[in-house]
């Protein structure tokens, strides 16, 4: 081999690395990303006034970039954070084995293979205008979001 090439081979490998080192997000895995959204529930022509209606917020939808199997679902308000060392949330789900892999779930929501973190306890109901953090958990993954609560519109 001449000198020439040598001199291309070795630029072509310096050149391959550094695109490599560029561009070496393409190789992480990619984390939980969760997104919230909050609209007021349709009414049917022939529905009758039930639990959710009677609520003071407006239904809250919480979403994920992909479907996950999750093993444990949390909503603390923030306040407690601040103020707690342990806060107590309003609403806790787990899994002791396989959950149904979700895309999105509604707030108090059954999700199949999970159940509630104490035996018998119900979701409490979230306060309008209040700030909440959602943490969850997959067998490899954790995230966490915050939301504000919208109070109920007509």
């Amino acid at each position: 081999m001449t000198r020439k090439i040598r001199i291309m081979i070795v630029l072509a490998v310096l050149l391959g690395g550094f695109s490599l080192y560029l561009n070496q997000d393409w190789f992480r895995k990619d984390g939980i990303q969760i997104y919230h959204r909050s609209r007021p529930a349709r009414l049917g022509m022939f529905r009758r006034r039930n639990k959710v209606d009677d609520s003071p917020i407006d239904p809250i939808v919480f979403g994920f970039n992909h479907k996950y199997r999750l093993t444990s679902l949390k909503i603390v308000p923030l306040s407690d954070i601040e103020t707690n060392k342990y806060p107590l949330p309003v609403w806790h789900l787990v899994s002791d084995s396989n959950s149904v892999p979700v895309k999105d779930f509604s707030y108090g929501m059954q999700i199949g293979g999970m159940h509630p973190a104490r035996k018998g306890v119900a979701p409490d109901p979230l306060l309008p205008g209040a700030k909440y953090r959602l943490f969850i958990e997959t067998a490899s993954l954790k995230a966490e979001h915050d939301f504000e609560t919208v109070p109920r519109t007509q």
